[in-house]
């Protein structure tokens, strides 16, 4: 009968079963974990497992195999592109190893190490560990920074906290629509899962969970101070004969990544195999070149050949887990008796005691420059009794190779005082900065056209609130460059005359934000109350429509910006419904198309056939036409198809099929520029500040916070949502019985008053309350029509009028509640 481990026996710290990934009796809790300490006022108790390659030295197919299967279980839930997070320090190598089998697009571990030449993404905290802080530091961030599901892998689930948290951190930094946190084991209680679950409701999206067995930590509640009344742990122990030390340089390219802490992409696999094989074909060959060493060589006489033939245990370097994993399954499947684990920053508990997992331990000074805290290594001797003393072979990257590695009291000095004789092999890893210039320069030569998964991780990543506008991360990706730095504002008069000369596009500058008086803000106030319950309702309709004739599917892309907040309510109504769907803001640029390189964005991240693309209203229908048109020669350039109907919540130019109103109405978000608009400017296309991979550009005033009502205006018009909701389903289908054939009939009231004022182009005539008012806010204007004096769908619009002395002039038989008309600066 097999004894109970010592800390069960002793301390009553036990483990029970529940649940095994097939075949259970392999991934079992008793032979995945073995009980061990920890003097930590937080936590007791460590599980030290078995598979990991951490505490006890162990088979690196073992550990491969593990990682493996911890791999099928993901991809039984996630069938498509995924990204993978490794947690510092104990998972880096697990999820290294999950990454590669599900082929995830990018694998990135989280690091403690301070890496002068990377730049870090962001920080999230752990709660129990003895090292807190976690950094991400892709190199570049682009790579990271995507909507792709993550899939999060560490060793064990205590209690769920921990993950939840980081989850928290990293939705927060870059939402996604579904996460998946993958363990070794999962030792929660139904407790610990309800809390679980009831975070991820709160966060409102998918975290699913998967290990290779559950069970369940049996802790005495005095287990803290058990531990600490136990006595002083022995480390270091020694010997009477100080082992030998040899030093390897091992080659690896600059440009290949030699683990996840910047990143690994899945196009660079293939890369790193190559490398990872002359790697270990340069190792063997200098173990076997030792007279000590692993070799057994004819020119050796057989006192040396006996000798030599030892075992191997190879030894990471804390977070630098994956390589030197993978060069001891290449010793081992050679031949040589191999067994892996690493160091760690993490203190436990040492007591040489059968049953027992940590036997022997170190403590020793950290090699890296600037670290001042120990680190510590357990065991590092053969499992097996009755073999040869192993060869410690310490695998280190560039920054761990100092002279504190081999000075007194370092890594080298406390295992040879221990009597063994170790290895030293330094790896010289990639230059993240060389690293980023490399993958921006498969960016920048990658054509939009022909875009695959792994590509358009290089694409540039989406920018979200409050970095880049006002509105919450969750409501709205913008696929925009931020262009906040540029100085981008011309003079209007100047501004109209470069426009209407041909020597400059609309889309290469910007108008001066127009800062309206008191008067017109009280009259924009007076507005958004009168009319937050129409727009809640035309906003209700609309959404019903797409998901009536669309699906529940979806995926809601505004055209930036009067498209926005639309785009943004639709999504709040369907939320109350149970759907919860993606929101986007692109650019899309008269006589210049939508931006292609967004397109490539959305088309990576989903289904083509999903996209449902979202404007405020429709004036003439230039821009109705400028999408269909940019769409199909998108297509034809070797692009995804999308669906060219163009949804809106005010179609008064009979210009769509699917749309809230047809009604010529004052929409609040109209009234204003970039401060009812998430305080993101018109969209910038200028070749001088945009390439050809990047998104076309907007900029962030950040400066007029003060005056921002973004947020009121969708919250108060959310606020209607209860109140219309009796109404939606007879509108929509009022709607759907009715012929919704665009008849384009804006488009020849357009053209009569074109005539009629002797205009030159049809450009300067702008139809409908939306489009009169981006004339008074923005363009140079000549005159306002209006078919009603006093109709108070434009009285803002004749305030605006007066102010910059513009004439209103009555014409009773207007398609339109009002027009406005450009100046056409050579006449």
């Amino acid at each position: 009968m097999t004894s109970a481990p010592w800390a069960t026996r002793e301390l009553g710290l036990g483990l029970r079963h529940c649940e095994s990934y097939p075949p259970a009796d392999k991934w079992h809790i008793s032979t995945l974990l073995e009980p061990g300490l920890r003097r930590n006022p937080r936590r007791g108790h460590l599980l030290v497992s078995t598979v990991l390659g951490k505490h006890l030295p162990t088979d690196p197919h073992r550990v491969i195999e593990a990682g493996n299967r911890l791999g099928d279980r993901v991809r039984d839930l996630v069938d498509g592109p995924v990204i993978v997070l490794g947690f510092a320090e104990t998972a880096t190598g697990l999820g290294h190893c999950v990454a590669a089998r599900i082929q995830a697009e990018c694998y990135l571990h989280s690091t403690r190490r301070v890496v002068p030449t990377a730049e870090t993404l962001t920080r999230f905290e752990e709660g129990h560990s003895h090292a807190t802080s976690h950094m991400l530091q892709p190199m570049p961030a682009e790579i990271f920074r995507n909507e792709l599901p993550m899939v999060l892998v560490d060793d064990e689930i205590s209690t769920g906290a921990t993950a939840l948290d980081a989850i928290r951190a990293l939705h927060a930094f870059t939402p996604r629509p579904h996460y998946v946190l993958a363990s070794l084991v999962d030792m929660r209680t139904e407790a610990d899962r309800a809390a679980f679950d009831a975070g991820a409701r709160e966060l409102g999206v998918r975290i699913d969970t998967v290990c290779l067995a559950s069970g369940e930590t049996l802790l005495p509640t005095d287990l803290v101070e058990s531990v600490a009344a136990l006595p002083d742990p022995e480390l270091n122990p020694s010997a009477a004969v100080r082992g030998r030390t040899a030093r390897i340089e091992l080659p690896w390219p600059e440009t290949v990544p030699e683990g996840g802490r910047h990143g690994i992409l899945h196009t660079e696999v293939e890369e790193f195999e190559t490398a990872l094989s002359s790697t270990a074909v340069v190792l063997r060959q200098e173990l076997d070149s030792l007279p000590w060493g692993t070799g057994n060589g004819a020119d050796r006489s057989a006192a040396e050949r006996e000798f030599a033939q030892r075992p191997v245990v190879v030894l990471g370097h804390e977070e630098f887990m994956y390589l030197p994993l993978r060069l001891a399954g290449v010793l081992a499947d050679g031949g040589v008796p191999t067994r892996y684990q690493t160091t760690t920053r993490s203190p436990a508990y040492v007591l040489d005691e059968p049953g027992y997992p940590l036997r022997r331990g170190f403590r020793f000074t950290a090699p890296e420059s600037g670290e001042e805290s120990p680190r510590y290594l357990y065991n590092a001797h053969w499992p097996e009794p009755y073999a040869p003393d192993p060869i410690i072979l310490v695998i280190a990257d560039e920054p761990a190779d100092t002279d504190r590695m081999t000075a007194v009291g370092g890594l080298l000095d406390v295992l040879t005082a221990a009597g063994a004789d170790v290895v030293l092999a330094v790896l010289r890893g990639a230059d993240p900065r060389r690293l980023a210039s490399v993958r921006a320069a498969v960016r920048g030569s990658s054509s939009s056209s022909n875009l695959g998964a792994s590509r358009a991780l290089l694409l540039p990543s989406a920018l979200r609130g409050p970095e880049f506008g006002s509105y919450a991360p969750d409501e709205v990706a913008w696929l925009l460059k931020d262009l906040s730095a540029a100085d981008l504002e011309a003079d209007v008069v100047d501004r109209e005359r470069r426009i209407q000369a041909g020597t400059a596009h609309y889309a290469e500058s910007l108008p001066v934000e127009y800062q309206p008086d008191a008067a017109y803000r009280e009259l924009f106030d007076k507005v958004l109350a009168e009319s937050a319950q129409r727009l809640a309702l035309a906003v209700a309709t609309v959404a019903e429509l797409v998901v009536a004739e669309r699906g529940r599917d979806i995926v809601l892309v505004s055209l930036a910006r009067a498209g926005t907040p639309i785009g943004l309510l639709m999504r709040r109504w369907l939320r109350t419904r149970g759907i919860d769907v993606p929101h986007y803001a692109v650019s899309i640029v008269r006589d210049r198309g939508i931006d292609a390189v967004a397109l490539d964005y959305l088309a990576q991240q989903h289904d083509p056939a999903s996209i449902v693309f979202v404007d405020g209203w429709t004036g003439k229908g230039a821009i109705t036409r400028e999408l269909s048109e940019a769409l199909d020669a998108y297509h034809r350039a070797g692009g995804a198809r999308f669906n060219d109907e163009l949804v809106v919540l005010a179609d008064p130019g009979s210009c769509v099929r699917t749309y809230g109103t047809r009604d010529d109405f004052l929409i609040a978000s109209a009234c204003l520029n970039s401060t009812v608009s998430g305080l993101v400017s018109r969209t910038v296309l200028n070749d001088a500040l945009i390439g050809q991979r990047d998104f076309h550009g907007a900029k962030f005033y950040r400066e007029l916070a003060g005056a921002d009502v973004s947020g009121r205006l969708v919250d108060e018009v959310s606020s209607c949502f209860d109140t219309v909701r009796p109404w939606v389903a007879g509108r929509v289908a009022e709607i759907q019985q009715s012929d919704r054939t665009p008849t384009w009939v804006g488009w020849a009231s357009v053209e009569k008053v074109r005539e009629a004022y002797g205009i030159s182009s049809v450009n300067f005539v702008k139809p409908g309350v939306g489009e009169t008012t981006r004339v008074l806010l923005r363009r140079l204007p000549w005159r306002v029509l209006v078919r009603d004096a006093d109709a108070p769908e434009h009285a803002h619009i004749r305030m605006l009028a007066a102010t910059r002395g513009v004439p209103v002039e009555v014409v009773p038989d207007l398609a339109y509640a009002c027009m406005g008309l450009i100046k056409d600066v050579n006449q």
